[in-house]
């Protein structure tokens, strides 16, 4: 299934297909190798010819990413100034900047018509054991190429790269993508990660090309591409401070017992410039001096995540046909499976996949609800250390709530105490007296009980609903983990 159809799919049932969750506050253990505190991940992106120009096919020259600010494209031209900039690259940015990281596990995102282009680049690229993934076929914008066609240049690029470099790329950035892209990739090429993302600070699974496809997110902060844009750096000391204030806050997170990873991006035409090669040996110099440093190849921390982290299996409740969502959420808000029917049918996305989610989801039909639909779902609920306890009608849920608050063992004089209580508050306000029994003991319950069965029965309705939301997000958290 391409992207389009599938955004179709999800658009019919009323899901929103991007990820604003992520993590949240359960990062997982990034556990690097030798206790590491951070992930330091440097790409060096290697583009010069492959970039536009009417010698490769395109229809105009290069516009993008050079010494000219806010350069455009000539139709049908070359541009002799934008060719030497990148020639630049080629010819003594790239030597400068592997003199200083030759020794340095790096990436190199190589785009597959450059890398044919640079025999003598490449070969020492591999002579320092760098690895080489693919920036695709050509450095060019696919964000308006139909579909098939950016696939077939996905294929061409890992054929091409295949050849030139002798073994097929293992990682994957466009950087010019479509929306088609990330799912195109994982469709075409067996990539241990893609890196067509910025969201995140580590590495994370995400559903592509109808399977779980590993993103290892790359930054467009810690880049030197901000010497090419006009809100970007003037100066090396600019990229310098802000690679070091990057590592300074992961480092710390790291030593907080939150390893993160930090990308760094480079173009050999930009920091292989010598007025900016300098800020480069600095902040390497910076990282190098802390202990619990692991200096990584993308595929090296792909490789770590898919052991450490494999991807989570099983349905996601955002994924869920109606009947399956309402048999595995139907009885959270007690006996009101029309709770769950009608969360089924709002727009959940992968922030749905967790207590937290689910529950919004189920709130939020609750509180929409009139009065009397609401009045239903407190009077399912039964009396505490009631008859029905008595008599082992409770639902599981019910029965394991009042069990873990020791109403199952209550003395003749207590279940005399309930029972009265029960009695006058039910006939004062219409509805059972409802509370969280997991955030409460027995003597507190009795406590709330005495307190509230005065209140007004308005004040007693809102304070019962708020009961019920947080039995039913108690209940998810048992079903789904915190």
């Amino acid at each position: 299934m391409d992207y389009q159809s599938a955004k179709a799919e999800v658009t019919q049932v009323n899901r929103y297909p991007r990820d604003m969750a992520g993590y949240g506050q359960t990062v997982p253990a990034a556990d690097w190798p030798n206790g590491a505190k951070i992930a330091v991940q440097i790409v060096l992106n290697y583009e010069e010819g492959g970039e536009n120009n009417i010698l490769h096919g395109d229809a105009a020259s290069e516009g993008f990413l050079s010494e000219i600010t806010g350069a455009q494209p000539w139709p049908g031209q070359r541009h002799w100034n934008m060719e030497t900039i990148y020639e630049y690259g080629s010819r003594s940015g790239f030597w400068r900047v592997h003199a200083l990281l030759k020794d340095t596990p790096i990436t190199v995102y190589g785009v597959a018509t450059a890398l044919a282009r640079a025999p003598a680049q490449l070969k020492a690229m591999k002579d320092a054991g760098w690895e080489i993934a693919s920036h695709g076929l050509k450095w060019v914008e696919h964000k308006d190429m139909p579909a098939e066609e950016e696939r077939a240049q996905i294929r061409e690029a890992i054929r091409l790269h295949t050849e030139v470099v002798g073994a097929p790329p293992r990682g994957w950035y466009t950087g010019r993508c479509s929306m088609n892209t990330v799912d195109l990739a994982a469709e075409e090429g067996d990539f241990a990660y893609i890196a067509d993302s910025y969201a995140d600070d580590l590495p994370y699974w995400m559903k592509a090309g109808g399977k779980d496809q590993l993103i290892v997110p790359y930054t467009m902060d810690c880049n030197d591409m901000r010497f090419a844009i006009q809100a970007g750096f003037t100066r090396g000391d600019d990229f310098e401070v802000m690679v070091r204030d990057a590592f300074d806050v992961l480092y710390a997170e790291g030593q907080a017992g939150a390893p993160k990873m930090l990308s760094i991006g480079l173009h050999c035409r930009l920091i292989g410039r010598p007025s900016r090669a300098a800020a480069l040996k600095r902040v390497m110099d910076y990282m190098a001096g802390h202990d619990g440093v692991w200096f990584a190849t993308r595929a090296q921390i792909a490789d770590h995540w898919a052991a450490t982290h494999p991807p989570v299996s099983g349905p996601r409740p955002s994924e869920m046909d109606r009947d399956s969502f309402v048999a595995a959420f139907g009885g959270v808000f007690e006996h009101s499976p029309w709770i769950a029917e009608g969360a089924h049918a709002l727009e959940l996305g992968s922030y749905s996949d967790s207590a937290a989610g689910v529950h919004n989801a189920l709130a939020r039909v609750f509180r929409s609800a009139s009065d009397e639909q609401r009045l239903s779902v407190l009077t399912a609920h039964p009396d505490l250390a009631g008859k029905l306890a008595a008599a082992g009608r409770l639902t599981a849920e019910s029965t394991a709530e009042q069990a873990g608050a020791g109403l199952d063992l209550l003395t003749d004089e207590e279940r005399a105490t309930f029972t009265q209580l029960n009695d006058a508050y039910t006939a004062k306000h219409g509805f059972p007296f409802i509370i969280a029994v997991k955030d409460n003991t027995k003597a507190s319950i009795l406590d709330a009980f005495q307190r509230r069965i005065d209140n007004d029965r308005a004040t007693e309705f809102a304070e019962a609903c708020r009961q019920v939301e947080r039995i039913a997000e108690l209940r998810l958290i048992d079903k789904l983990g915190a």
